[in-house]
């Protein structure tokens, strides 16, 4: 994993969430890329608009504007072209039955975002780990959430 290049999208809306991903990333030493989008109209756009060239991960904020993470994640497990993109919810918002509902969407993973930066750190590093380990796969419920470790 270390010689290879991780392809990340980030979909938040708050810039403040995205500088703190993208310096966390920075941190774990992980040879990566990443692209931001602020908002779902912005995501999907370019996800269709770049086929060939998808992320191997996308990290996806469920409240923002324009469209929500949860409507993204419709659009992008109900498409041919997308389905298979793995999906990382990434919210500050924990709601046990939304929780569901995004699992059964076809989201891989949920991280609710931690207040302590070295947790979102641990958070960030463990999506990617397990993304890479599962060939893409969606793993069983009972992993789904991903907390930080006391």
């Amino acid at each position: 994993m270390k010689n290879n290049k991780i392809h990340l999208m980030l979909a938040d809306d708050d810039e403040d969430d995205r500088m703190f991903f993208q310096d966390a990333l920075e941190e774990l030493s992980l040879s990566f890329s990443l692209k931001t989008m602020n908002n779902g109209v912005e995501l999907m756009r370019y996800l269709e608009h770049n086929l060939s060239n998808l992320p191997q991960m996308l990290f996806l904020d469920l409240n923002m504007p324009l469209k929500t993470g949860v409507e993204c994640l419709t659009e992008i497990k109900q498409s041919e072209k997308l389905k298979k993109l793995p999906v990382v919810i990434y919210s500050t918002s924990y709601n046990p039955k939304v929780i569901d509902m995004l699992y059964g969407n076809g989201a891989h993973y949920y991280i609710r975002k931690p207040t302590d930066y070295s947790q979102l750190k641990m958070v960030i590093k463990k999506a990617i780990s397990l993304l890479t380990s599962s060939n893409g796969l969606q793993p069983k419920k009972e992993t789904f959430l991903i907390q930080p470790e006391n």
